[in-house]
């Protein structure tokens, strides 16, 4: 079943992997290797050139599914509650290999019925600097974002704040040499820069791993990235966590050494379905519940609930003639969400988009609809903390 399952989803998967997995990329589904290279302050030529352009070539993930738009316009849904207020904490922005998420079409996601009053940019490698310092070319990516949420500002893009926070990345095995380049990333988000995301996402499982088989195992226990996370607190930075479940306990860990630090553990701790855990979701899922139950107990971490239509849950929306209605997307995340509200609280958990990656499986109508049908359960303060109010607090964000 495994090899089955896994061929099934990497063909399913092989556009959105050529296009999203660039080699030096910090993503759902893909991750930087400089960080050696950057570590031993080493600015090889081939390291430039991965982190060059928007449009780089890819390496592979197969984490998720190419976005089909003429797959997705088989189906819409009246919106649930559509006048609630959403902030959308994580999305990406790209123009790259063929496949363009830019503002207009962010826009015309966000615009489909739900009230999205304000999004968070999250680092996709986009529009990194192509010269100067290696350790510096994430900058060109906050002055992306910021440059976007400009042009959200004047109205033209419809009245929702998109990018209202932004969050790129610094590569923290920089060590205390983190610092220079996370106060440039200030200076770019001219007021909207909240934090980073240094991918940790490991597995020893190339089927599930991909090209993440090649970064380092146990990134976040290492002694030099733990000396360039110790600069993200006194900066008021955040981190955004992507990592694999068997991966929380050292997460945890982290977030034990540095209590001071905001942290947010992304797509739900990445449980995982395909390749060597593919048809034992039965025996995985106590074991990711375990280890979310246990980070939950760090008052510093919140949770992001989204990220469960990719492939690397296991589930086959992609794979079927017409896409999924919120209840059925609603019946496969359930477990997975009402875990980690439980765990965490409503005002330490966020609901997500991770648009483009999920719009793999599902349009942007049925993803916050599934949503709403999880959060039915809970009373109007809750809610809000769900769709917004978690978010604001989290990145800090001035939507007056």
């Amino acid at each position: 079943m495994m090899g089955v399952a896994t061929n099934v989803y990497r063909r399913h998967c092989e556009r959105s992997e050529a296009i999203h997995g660039a080699a030096g990329g910090e993503m759902d589904c893909f991750a930087r290797n400089d960080d050696n290279e950057t570590n031993n302050n080493n600015n090889k030529s081939e390291g430039a050139i991965s982190m060059a352009a928007s449009t780089a070539p890819a390496s592979k993930s197969g984490l998720y599914a190419d976005p089909r738009e003429d797959w997705l316009a088989q189906y819409t849904e009246e919106i649930i509650d559509p006048a609630r207020p959403i902030v959308d904490p994580h999305h990406h922005l790209w123009d790259r290999g063929g496949l363009r998420y830019m503002i207009e079409e962010m826009a015309a996601d966000i615009g489909s019925g739900h009230n999205i009053i304000a999004t968070v940019y999250v680092d996709c490698r986009s529009m990194y600097r192509a010269h100067g310092p290696e350790a510096f070319r994430p900058v060109g990516e906050v002055e992306f974002a910021n440059g976007v949420a400009a042009m959200a500002a004047s109205g033209g893009y419809g009245k929702a704040a998109i990018c209202a926070g932004i969050v790129s990345h610094v590569n923290l095995l920089l060590g205390d040499g983190a610092k220079p380049v996370l106060e440039a990333e200030i200076v770019a988000g001219n007021g909207r820069f909240r934090g980073i995301r240094h991918s940790a996402a490991w597995d020893a499982d190339p089927d599930v791993a991909g090209m993440y088989a090649t970064r380092p195992q146990g990134l976040l226990l290492d002694g030099t990235f733990r000396k360039g996370f110790a600069c993200l607190a006194p900066l008021g930075l955040s981190f955004d966590a992507w990592l694999f479940h068997p991966q929380i306990s050292e997460l945890t860990d982290l977030a034990r050494a540095f209590p001071d630090t905001r942290i947010v553990l992304d797509h739900c701790g990445g449980p995982i379905g395909i390749g060597s855990y593919a048809g034992r979701r039965e025996e995985i899922f106590p074991v990711w519940k375990a280890s979310i139950q246990e980070i939950a107990r760090c008052p510093n971490v919140v949770v992001k609930l989204g990220g469960l239509a990719m492939c690397l849950l296991g589930y086959d929306f992609h794979l079927r003639p017409k896409p999924p209605s919120s209840e059925e997307a609603a019946a496969a995340w359930r477990p997975y969400i009402e875990t980690c509200i439980e765990a965490f609280g409503p005002d330490r958990c966020m609901f997500e988009s991770n648009f483009p990656p999920d719009k793999g499986q599902c349009s942007y109508q049925v993803i916050f609809n599934a949503f709403k049908r999880l959060a039915a359960q809970y009373n109007e303060a809750e809610k809000t903390a769900l769709f917004s109010g978690t978010a604001t607090k989290f990145y800090k964000l001035n939507l007056a």
